[in-house]
């Protein structure tokens, strides 16, 4: 398996890439056939963020499925700690599934996310200067831009991901993967983007969006 560890507005340590390196085997004793491991270190230099000043991103890609988990810490290996803990987690989920699936259960099929590229720290040539500059840019699969907008804190980013059409129920299992509040998709019942998202306990929701031209074309129909 192939790792990548990176920093965004830190140097990485070569004990830390050590550290990373020594605990992937948590990883592929769970998932063999995952084939990268990108690990982002971030440090934020906030003083009122001190308990939570690293953050560690840690992204497996195995085929067309893709895995995520982060934490935040005082330090990156706690931190690690955290995040690998969360990712061995939705790794076993993900197995159990297959496991179901060999059983006789239904396996959706995981969506292609990309392959998952870390957002580099850019000099202000290469930077957007705005966030209509970031939305109007040609992006491939997997790309993404960021941008800050003037002299605020808020950055912009955008990223293209290629998904084939899946059902909620596919679209739910997509977000635990990642371990993100919601998941955006196409509705292959609807034909529409869609977005599932957390509510509370065991309850989800699921927003989808049209033009007034095609709702009122259905309704002519």
């Amino acid at each position: 398996m192939e790792i990548v560890v990176t920093g965004r507005h830190t140097q990485i340590r070569q004990k830390f890439r050590d550290v990373v390196e020594s605990k992937m085997n948590r990883v592929t004793a769970i998932a063999p056939d995952a084939q990268r491991a990108q690990i982002v270190l971030t440090h934020e230099g906030n003083p009122r963020q001190a308990d939570t000043a690293r953050r560690v991103e840690i992204t497996i890609i195995a085929g067309s499925t893709v895995v995520r988990a982060e934490a935040s810490s005082t330090d990156e290996f706690s931190a690690l700690d955290m995040a690998l803990d969360k990712l061995t987690l939705r790794l076993r989920r993900t197995r159990d599934r297959r496991k179901n699936h060999r059983r006789g259960y239904i396996n959706p099929m995981p969506v292609d996310m990309g392959v998952a590229t870390p957002v580099e720290d850019k000099t202000s040539d290469e930077v957007n200067t705005s966030p209509q500059a970031a939305v109007a840019s040609d992006l491939g699969p997997g790309e993404s831009v960021e941008v800050q907008v003037g002299d605020t804190p808020i950055v912009i980013r955008r990223k293209l991901h290629i998904a084939e059409p899946m059902s909620i129920d596919e679209a739910l299992y997509e977000m635990e993967l990642i371990g993100h509040d919601f998941f955006l998709f196409v509705n292959k019942e609807t034909k529409r983007p869609s977005v599932v998202y957390h509510r509370h306990g065991w309850s989800y929701g699921v927003f989808e969006i049209d033009t007034p031209e095609n709702v009122r074309k259905d309704d002519e129909d």
